[in-house]
């Protein structure tokens, strides 16, 4: 048996969301400061800069991280590096290339507890089952309940990743179980589109996650290049069909770190 102190009962380290066995706590302070950098400490922890961590309660339901994010384990946990032959390797390998994600994703089973690494991005706890395939922007995944697949999408046309400033494949996760997302932005300023048999238009770099159900693609603004160029707006995202959708107000860098403090 293990008991820990200064973790849940922690003061400075507050517990900001929870659902089926996943902390998020959130530093309230960093009280690890010189005096030549506090200043610096102070307005970052006033502007929401704080450092996050997650920590997964397994109960015998293995989670899939994304390599080099573990800090601590805890408990009968066991870790495998998620490759079942040579076979899976090569396909993962290509599948990492295409996605900019990590190669490995080791998974972690048992009975213990798993500490990510902390993070000053944003923590996100989404249920993938409610939508239809979740595809994600670069950098953004996390960890995953392992009982959800893993694969590659494409877009809808190679102009969407060309004119739109995007990938050509995305990380796509399906099936059953809590996604933990990194975000560039909190929650609290995402805004998420729910489309039935719609359309969403969107000028920029701005959607994080999406259904896989919905089409993607790019388009001009107006109805010719002239008009487009007139208005000022040039090409749009367009994102058609019936599915969800989440918008960050920002154009997001698809080169931005992770900004992991562990690393």
């Amino acid at each position: 048996m293990i008991k820990s102190n200064n973790l849940f009962n922690n003061a400075n380290m507050k517990e900001i969301e929870s659902k089926d066995g996943i902390h998020v706590f959130e530093f309230q302070k960093d009280l690890s400061v010189s005096p030549e950098n506090s200043i610096k400490a102070y307005y970052a922890s006033e502007m929401n800069i704080k450092k996050r961590q997650v920590l997964i309660e397994l109960n015998g339901r293995p989670f899939t991280l994304s390599s080099g994010v573990m800090q601590w384990m805890a408990g009968d946990v066991k870790m495998g590096s998620g490759v079942k032959g040579i076979g899976d390797f090569i396909g993962k390998s290509i599948s990492a290339k295409l996605s900019k994600e990590s190669t490995i994703k080791p998974e972690y089973s048992g009975t213990g507890m798993v500490m990510l690494e902390p993070t000053y991005r944003y923590i996100l706890l989404e249920n993938v089952e409610k939508w239809n395939g979740l595809v994600l922007d670069d950098g953004l995944f996390l960890a995953c309940d392992s009982r959800i697949k893993q694969k590659i999408v494409s877009r809808t046309n190679l102009s969407s990743a060309v004119l739109g400033n995007e990938g050509l494949f995305n990380l796509c996760l399906e099936g059953q179980g809590i996604a933990i997302l990194e975000s560039p932005v909190p929650r609290e300023e995402l805004i998420e589109f729910e489309l039935e048999n719609d359309i969403l238009k969107i000028d920029g770099n701005m959607a994080i996650a999406w259904s896989n159900s919905l089409k993607f693609t790019v388009e001009k603004s107006g109805k010719s290049l002239l008009g487009s160029a007139v208005s000022g707006e040039g090409l749009v995202n367009v994102f058609q069909g019936t599915g969800k959708l989440l918008m960050a107000p920002i154009g997001i860098n698809p080169t931005a770190s992770v900004g992991t403090s562990g690393k």
